[in-house]
């Protein structure tokens, strides 16, 4: 294990994505303050936290809530660096939307105030997610940094609509107040999860050997990225003295067709829905996303397609969801 690296606060430790960092942060020799929300830490299991290998040393669990802001303070207190990485979730569509938008972007702004107030804090890493970077442009075959989803476009998504109005209030409020913030953008992320939950973007990926019929749209033109590589992304633009504003995280594209042909072809113990079932889907034909700036950062993706699938495949047969 690394050496001592100093303190850092991740918050929505218990994610798909906040797990797999928490552990990685431990591995490069950091501390940990990982903020729950409060009575998490006594209502779930979170053992796969509190059993990582050097948690018992460096890792401390701190209740907090995105709807009381002020709750994380205490967790950032004194850190170097804070991950944030916790967004509220509503894929059932309860919530009202305008409620979702609220607590995503009011939470964020309020973290930030509170990395202000530590005078601690050196650089914020805000996970986003390629839902900002949308195009509704036929001609625009790939998306970039500069661009930007259309929330008008796509108002009848509360997610991309709560993620690209928080990110834009997030890089809006650190220049405004001179905090050094960085946000990564991954696209859906894929492989072993370490939380007992099914993560919602690997339920996504795997649409189509768990046959959930309803995602299918979602994979009209996919952009895949190891979880690995993404917890890894994290830390690097955290670490690299130069990095600033926004970065893609994506290493492979592949088409809906093309990953039904992958994986009829790589696990034939599943029934993968053929071409013509596939002809009959509807949906928005997303534009690839490209991660030039952060590869001319000096960052390099370690895992393709294959361990993606394989990771996630295994902890579904091991945690019961195939």
């Amino acid at each position: 294990m690394a050496g001592d690296k100093g303190l850092v606060c991740v918050t929505g430790g218990t994610g798909y994505i906040a797990s797999w960092l928490i552990m990685k942060l431990l591995q490069n020799g950091y501390h940990v303050r990982a903020t729950v929300r409060p009575g998490t830490a006594y209502k779930k299991d979170i053992s796969y936290l509190t059993n990582l290998p050097g948690a018992a040393e460096k890792l401390h669990i701190v209740d907090a809530d995105l709807n009381r802001p002020e709750s994380f303070q205490a967790a950032i207190s004194g850190c170097s660096g804070v991950f944030h990485v916790a967004h509220p979730m509503d894929l059932t569509g309860v919530e009202p939307a305008e409620v979702v938008i609220k607590r995503a972007v009011e939470g964020t702004v309020g973290i930030l105030k509170a990395c202000l107030n530590t005078k601690t804090v050196k650089r914020v890493v805000l996970t986003s997610s390629t839902a900002t970077v949308l195009s509704n442009s036929q001609d625009q075959h790939v998306t970039d940094e500069s661009t930007w989803s259309d929330v008008d476009f796509f108002k009848g998504s509360s997610y991309i609509v709560s993620k690209t109005k928080t990110e834009r209030a997030a890089l809006e409020f650190a220049e405004k107040h001179g905090l050094d913030l960085v946000t990564l953008i991954p696209s859906l992320v894929l492989g072993p999860f370490l939380c007992p939950n099914l993560p919602s973007s690997v339920e996504m990926g795997l649409a189509m050997i768990l046959r959930k019929e309803e995602m299918y749209k979602c994979l009209m033109n996919s952009s895949l990225v190891h979880i690995d590589d993404v917890v890894s992304a994290h830390i690097f633009l955290f670490e690299h003295p130069n990095a600033e504003g926004r970065y893609i995280c994506s290493s492979n594209e592949i088409t809906m067709h093309r990953m039904s042909e992958f994986l009829a072809a790589k696990y034939p113990e599943f029934q993968i829905p053929t071409a013509d079932i596939l002809d009959k889907v509807e949906g928005h034909k997303a534009s690839g996303a490209s991660s030039k700036k952060l590869l001319d950062s000096g960052f390099r993706f370690k895992y393709g397609l294959d361990e993606m699938f394989d990771g996630a495949i295994q902890c579904c047969k091991e945690k019961g969801f195939l």
